[in-house]
């Protein structure tokens, strides 16, 4: 009798979730974006600056994960989206059954844009799809430059790659030249963003980034609807 990794068995149920979730983000015309990053890199306040940019009549989304604590939830929750807190009680990522899961406690899960903010790691995220679009790396200039040759799968896996607290570089020993030239060496095509979410450089050209997928997502929708 073949013996199956059990790793090999668990990634298998989620893939299949993941694709059911995709098709139906699909049929939906939903924009899916999974955010991953390095503790610190200063995630949630880039999300909040990202909500606050987007119009009030959008139906976004937010989930968030976190091993213990519904911090984060309660921070993006104030800008007035909906937002759901998923605590995974110690697993160091998320994972497509606690996004369906998730899902099926709102009353209705058709939204223009589901942000998710996946657990602080840039190991285990990676290996989990959660039917998204596009996973979005960030990194802080408060790390190290060498973190997309560290971490290749999170660079490898990610469309687009947040450089974040740039206001920081006058005070810290970063070189962020070396550090968008060692992601493009993982990813040639990765599209890099520049930002602070103090001073808001940077944010106008992410949002409309942003803006172009969802009107993408959204003419996909009306075309599958015809």
């Amino acid at each position: 009798m073949e013996r199956v990794p059990v790793e090999k068995k668990v990634l298998s149920e989620n893939d299949r979730i993941a694709a059911e979730l995709r098709q139906r983000f699909a049929e939906d015309g939903t924009l899916v974006l999974n955010f991953i990053s390095s503790p610190g890199s200063g995630k949630t306040l880039f999300l909040e600056r990202t909500l606050e940019g987007l119009p009030k009549d959008l139906r976004v989304a937010v989930l968030t994960g976190d091993i213990q604590t519904d911090n984060d939830a309660r921070r993006l929750a104030r800008v007035g989206f909906p937002v759901q807190q998923i605590t995974t009680a110690g697993c160091c990522h998320l994972d497509a059954r606690m996004i369906d899961r998730a899902l099926s406690n709102w009353a209705t899960d058709h939204f223009d844009v589901l942000l998710i903010e996946n657990v602080g790691n840039l190991v285990c995220p990676t290996s989990y799809d959660l039917g998204e679009e596009c996973k979005i790396v960030l990194l802080s200039v408060t790390e190290g430059e060498d973190k997309p040759l560290k971490y290749p799968g999170a660079f490898f896996k990610s469309k687009a790659m947040v450089l974040n607290k740039i206001d920081l570089l006058p005070y810290v020993p970063f070189d962020a030249e070396l550090a968008c030239e060692n992601a493009r060496r993982i990813h040639t095509d990765i599209t890099i963003f520049r930002t602070s979410c103090t001073t808001g450089v940077g944010l106008d050209e992410w949002r409309a980034w942003l803006n172009a997928r969802i009107a993408a997502a959204n003419e996909k929708r009306a075309v599958g609807a015809r």
